[in-house]
């Protein structure tokens, strides 16, 4: 990791997402007020989708310092996504449902207090782990399996359309129940018939598997609640390890459901996931939790 001066008069960006879970105008504006207190330069905020999140070539040109996203972990790939290669650091902040990422380099804090802690110097960047697929990078996980169906349950809610939240209910769970199961490869702790959705998450070490499993209509509904608060560990499951790859296979050979960040892909009967590196420089103030100067 790179330790980073003290902020001075540094130029930052701040892409928002008014529709992530923990996002208002309140707290957008204690978030501007954090930055000015800490004597960063905010010079732009960007209300994402309605604007397009910028590219290296936009943060080049305009000399930002500090490319800051408040919102859930879906905005933070997008985001990052569009600004691939911009050699800058990248200030993830809490915005959304769940922020994983957030509280893995910052741990479980309001965004406010992150920009506080860049006062104090001590914040750094990394490159942490994360997950390589076919389809791109997964800063935060994989869920893999027909499990992965009750996304459209959470975009109905959403909606706030009741007839549609219970229309996708019913079908989530008839899917979850019914649709061929995943497996992990190589695995020998793992069930032979499989599971309603497997897990795979980046630790600074390997990538972590679990299978989540239900035996029960009701045990599937519940799932399905703790699929769409991404609270996973909350459902029963099995822990299939930590690997340096995670291969998953459907036995009948069906396409699989997938949620890269959060965000819905259709997936092939065999997938394989790998860590690596994060390519862009990620502020970390863990440090300032754990109370090490390092």
């Amino acid at each position: 990791m790179t330790r980073l001066e003290e902020p001075g008069s540094r130029i930052v960006w701040l892409v928002c997402n008014a529709a992530s879970g923990s996002n208002s105008e309140e707290t957008v504006r204690e978030v501007r007020t954090a930055f000015a207190e800490v004597g960063l330069d905010l010079q732009r905020v960007i209300p994402f989708p309605d604007e397009p999140a910028p590219d290296k070539g936009e943060l080049a040109e305009a000399g930002v310092d500090i490319l800051a996203v408040f919102g859930g972990d879906g905005t933070v790939h997008a985001v990052m996504k569009q600004a691939a290669q911009w050699d800058g650091p990248v200030l993830v902040l809490p915005g959304g449902t769940m922020n994983l990422l957030s509280k893995r380099v910052h741990g479980d804090v309001p965004a406010p207090e992150i920009v506080t802690r860049l006062a104090s110097g001590r914040w750094r960047c990394t490159r942490p782990l994360v997950i390589r697929t076919r389809y791109g990078i997964a800063l935060t996980g994989v869920l893999a399996g027909p499990g992965a169906i009750w996304n459209e349950v959470r975009e109905a809610l959403r909606s706030v359309d009741l007839l549609e939240v219970v229309a996708t209910t019913q079908e989530a769970i008839r899917h979850s129940t019914n649709a061929p199961k995943v497996l992990c490869e190589e695995v020998d702790c793992g069930r032979d018939e499989g599971y309603a959705a497997i897990t795979v998450t980046p630790q600074d070490d390997g990538l972590e598997a679990n299978g989540y499993y239900a035996e029960t209509l009701g045990d599937y509904a519940g799932q399905g609640i703790a699929l769409l608060n991404r609270n996973f560990r909350d459902g029963p499951h099995d822990e299939l390890g930590l690997h340096d790859e995670v291969r998953l296979v459907c036995p009948e050979g069906e396409p699989m459901g997938l949620l890269i960040d959060g965000e819905p892909f259709d997936g092939s009967a065999e997938e394989t996931f790998e860590p690596v590196p994060c390519e862009m420089n990620l502020i970390t103030t863990i440090d300032e939790v754990r109370g090490d100067a390092r």
